[in-house]
């Protein structure tokens, strides 16, 4: 163990208050994530890694037409000189742009493997080769000639550019994905050739909208294809504000296989999704028997995607099966737009898409501008030296003589001619053989063509409208390059309306349909047996349960469960636990208080009533369909506060109700006497003195009242006999015909 250290003396530290240093270092790691990193330049939508990867690029001279070099080669050359960082976060990167399924317009043509759509890894970059591509060309287009401002690199030894040229719309063409600290960018790709008519129509109309440029750009265009199925005023509100999500799908056909059968075959995913990954997910969606209408799924992915989904019958709807996925995999994709960018290469804003293209547009101009100048001030320097030559022309004879005898003959010239220390300087340079007649004239035709050059430039940046016919001839050049004729240039994501699905019974196709007996005990555990089971006699339960009710329903149907606090819950058939052991407890599928027990269950008919009645001898009818709750919370449906509890919800069928009380007092009145309310404390069904209600039923009154005894026969009093007990709701009712149960129930 070495010594521990000791603090330094009191009075050669500095105190800080922790909030203030805290504050400050973690603002200022926020504004170097968001500026260097993690957000895209408004001008040529590059983050500085991939900046620095293509001035590395060119430094090396992987320009389109030359040789590939190894990657190794141009990570170390990133890293050493301008990115000092780590290798493989730059690999990473490099990789990214040469990839043709995660880059509409890749930047870097690469050679070797570079990973696939199934989400497989490249290999190492000592393997791979890579170069520029003709896009990579043209965002560099001009660095050379003054386009942009460089700065220092990080350990000033070199310098490199802050913004790139551009003269290629990569922001919206190519898309960006980043996280900084408090914001994030996500910018869809989109078609070279609309963004160059929209820039057009921009520069004609400075003032349009987005909404008016959508004529051109209708919305994203994927590298793998795919439909966007998002409504157009949805988009319209996307490219407006900048921020936004676009459903995108799969694309897929039916294969007619003759004989009726036939197979479902995506031949397109959705943008940066996983090939594989979306494989294994079917797959286990297909083990955990979810895609009941599926009989299974291949990969017959070769260079271009290919899963085929066979059906479990020819009779299967294929829109239906189709949607199913949709829903439970990324075969559907919500692909979000934030398109958070620095503006002026310093301020992080949220542009719209006009706001985006003028910001490229601007840039261009300011390009335009710069190389023009720095071309004038080359024409002026050659024009002076042109002038100098010119002059010595005029007397050669003298010149020689000077180089010859003088011992300063630079001195001499400019005395001599009255000519500049640059002109003297060209003239001792030129060659002995450069002096021949010809030279002459060749000089002069120069001089003039630079002339003529030189008012051309001047007159340019003298004009506004000249500079943009300049930048709307090199936009017109870049789209013929990205033409929608050309290969790369066809627009490959397609819009569609997203189907109608509201007559489509999807819960339907999630589950295989088969019939399940649903077992309830007393203690509240839940289970469901596969079939009809008639008999029930030979059920185990655990310790000293027992059985509560059951009831026959079938896999897809939804289960109601009341508590006794007045809230129904809603299970899934499907999700119940298996009859093998003794089921789960009802309690950790839902929330229910403590102090609340389970009072009935039965499975959810839509369009059926249901006559929900309390202790107390309240109650009203409810719709089935106002009370399905989707959460686990459940939902509200009887007030109750305690003593009193829910006591029973039972089917209001017929048109009669019988109640039979705890001072077993028997009334039956009209059902239409009960109101219908979705949830609330009811109406007084029954009128007591002391105690509660004990059971209630609905009958039809042309029928009779029928109960069974508690050794199982059913007694009917027909409607003749019933007259004594038929009132009104909240009557107290009288004792109940001969042969009723002891027990004050119903029976079954």
């Amino acid at each position: 163990m070495g010594k521990p250290v000791e603090p330094p003396p009191e009075d050669e530290s500095e105190r800080i208050d922790l909030k203030t240093a805290l504050e400050e270092r973690y603002l200022a790691y926020a504004l170097s994530t968001i500026m260097h990193r993690a957000l895209p330049d408004a001008r040529d939508g590059l983050k500085p890694v991939h900046r620095r990867i293509l001035h590395a690029m060119r430094l090396l001279r992987l320009d389109p037409g030359q040789m590939h070099k190894k990657c190794a080669r141009i990570v170390g050359d990133v890293i050493g000189k301008f990115h000092p960082h780590g290798d493989q976060s730059v690999y990473d990167a490099l990789v990214r742009l040469a990839q043709d399924f995660a880059q509409r317009y890749p930047l870097v043509d690469g050679q070797g493997n570079f990973g696939n759509i199934d989400g497989d890894n490249a290999a190492a970059y000592r393997y791979t080769e890579a170069r520029m591509t003709e896009v990579a060309r043209l965002l560099l287009d001009g660095i050379e000639e003054d386009a942009v401002d460089f700065r220092e690199t990080y350990n000033g030894e070199d310098e490199e550019p802050v913004v790139l040229p551009a003269a290629f719309p990569n922001l919206l063409a190519n898309g960006s994905q980043g996280i900084a600290v408090g914001m994030a960018t996500a910018i869809p790709p989109h078609n070279a050739a609309e963004l160059c008519d929209a820039a057009l129509y921009l520069i004609q109309h400075p003032e349009a909208t987005s909404e008016q440029l959508m004529t051109f750009v209708p919305g994203p265009d994927f590298p793998t294809g795919g439909v966007i199925v998002e409504s157009r005023a949805s988009m319209i509100e996307t490219y407006r504000t900048g921020r936004g999500a676009f459903r995108t799908r799969a694309r897929w056909s039916v294969e007619d296989q003759g004989r009726g059968t036939w197979l479902a075959v995506v031949t397109e995913i959705p943008y940066m999704v996983q090939k594989g990954r979306l494989i294994e997910k079917l797959a286990e969606l297909f083990n955990d028997k979810k895609l009941p209408l599926v009989a299974d799924i291949r990969d017959e992915s070769a260079e271009d995607i290919r899963v085929v989904i066979e059906p479990r019958a020819r009779t299967v709807d294929a829109n239906l099966m189709m949607e199913q996925l949709f829903r439970l995999t990324e075969l559907e994709a919500r692909i979000s737009m934030n398109m958070n960018v620095l503006t002026g290469g310093l301020v992080p804003r949220v542009l719209g898409l006009n706001e985006a293209l003028r910001a490229w547009l601007d840039h261009r101009r300011e390009v335009l501008q710069r190389r023009s100048r720095f071309r004038l001030g080359q024409i002026e320097k050659r024009l002076e030296i042109l002038r100098g030559l010119l002059i010595v022309y005029l007397d050669l004879d003298r010149v020689i003589k000077i180089i010859r005898e003088e011992d300063e003959p630079k001195t001499e010239l400019m005395r001599v001619f009255e000519l500049s220390e640059v002109q003297a300087n060209a003239i001792l340079d030129t060659r002995l053989r450069a002096l021949r007649k010809l030279e002459e004239m060749a000089l002069k035709t120069e001089l003039d063509e630079l002339t003529v050059e030189k008012g051309q430039i001047e007159a340019l940046l003298g004009s506004d409208a000249t500079q943009w016919k300049m930048i709307a001839h090199d936009i017109r050049q870049v789209k013929k390059l990205f033409g929608p004729e050309t290969a790369i240039g066809k627009r490959r994501t397609t819009f569609a309306d997203m189907p109608d699905t509201t007559d489509l019974d999807l819960t339907q196709a999630m589950v295989e349909r088969e019939p399940v007996t649903v077992v309830i005990t007393k203690k509240g555990w839940i289970r469901a047996l596969k079939g009809h089971v008639q008999d029930l006699s030979t059920l185990a339960f655990k310790g000293d349960d027992g059985l509560k009710l059951a009831f026959f329903t079938e896999t897809t149907a939804k289960i109601l469960v009341l508590a006794s606090n007045g809230k129904v819950f809603t299970l899934d058939a499907a999700k119940l636990p298996g009859g093998r052991g003794f089921g789960d407890p009802i309690r950790l599928m839902i929330e229910l208080e403590e102090h609340a027990g389970i009072v009935s269950a039965f499975p959810y008919r839509p369009g059926l009533k249901l006559l929900m009645v309390t202790t107390d001898g309240r109650g009203f009818v409810a719709p089935t369909d106002d009370i399905v709750a989707n959460t686990r919370k459940g939902r509200q449906v009887l007030n109750v506060e305690m003593p009193v509890e829910a006591l029973l919800a039972a089917p209001a069928e017929g048109d009669h109700v019988a109640v039979i009380g705890e001072n077993r007092k028997l009334v039956c009145f009209p059902l239409a006497e009960v109101a219908e309310m979705a949830r609330g404390k009811g109406v007084r069904l029954q009128r007591y003195k002391d105690g509660g209600l004990s059971d209630a039923k609905t009958f039809a009154l042309a029928d009779g009242l029928t109960w069974r005894d508690t050794s199982g026969r059913t007694w009917t009093v027909a409607q003749s006999e019933l007259t004594e007990w038929i009132g009104h709701r909240g009557e107290a009712g009288r004792l109940p015909p001969k042969g009723f149960p002891k027990n004050n129930r119903f029976g079954g």
